[in-house]
């Protein structure tokens, strides 16, 4: 697996991402299909590298601003932006919150900083998504 490759600049993991994963798995393309109303044969992702910032079967008609900043720099990911980073570009938005999990990005980003990208790959991006879909927001009192 290429980690680095089928990394997004923004911090997505790719790699675990039901749309790149329904590539090669049809009963899950069959069910994103259903889910998104969409076409089976449209039903999956490349990864964003691959697709050029353009995330076609979540909607997406234009170049990802994110991708394309990165592109100029000469940059792999957000998180060796230096000062610069978080910048707004990488402000989630609710839109497409249901699809791409946004608010994990920098956290993300400041794992790959902190970890470096194979590491964070192999140990904890997967973990990222887990927890944000199954894990509650736990409050400590004061």
């Amino acid at each position: 697996m290429d980690y680095k490759y089928l990394t997004a600049p923004c911090g997505i993991d790719c790699f675990n991402c039901p749309g790149y994963l329904a590539k090669d798995n049809l009963e899950l393309r069959k069910n994103l299909a259903k889910r998104m109303n969409i076409p089976e044969e449209q039903a999956f992702c490349e990864g964003c590298r691959v697709e050029e910032g353009v995330i076609k079967f979540i909607g997406n008609i234009w170049q990802c601003g994110t991708y394309l900043c990165a592109k100029e720099k000469g940059i792999h990911t957000c998180a060796e932006c230096g000062a610069e980073f978080p910048c707004d570009r990488l402000h989630p938005y609710a839109d497409k919150a249901a699809i791409v999990p946004h608010n994990t990005k920098i956290f993300n980003l400041c794992l790959i900083r902190k970890m470096g990208l194979e590491e964070w790959a192999k140990e904890k991006a997967g973990k990222v998504k887990m927890d944000y879909y199954q894990k509650k927001l736990t409050v400590c009192a004061p």
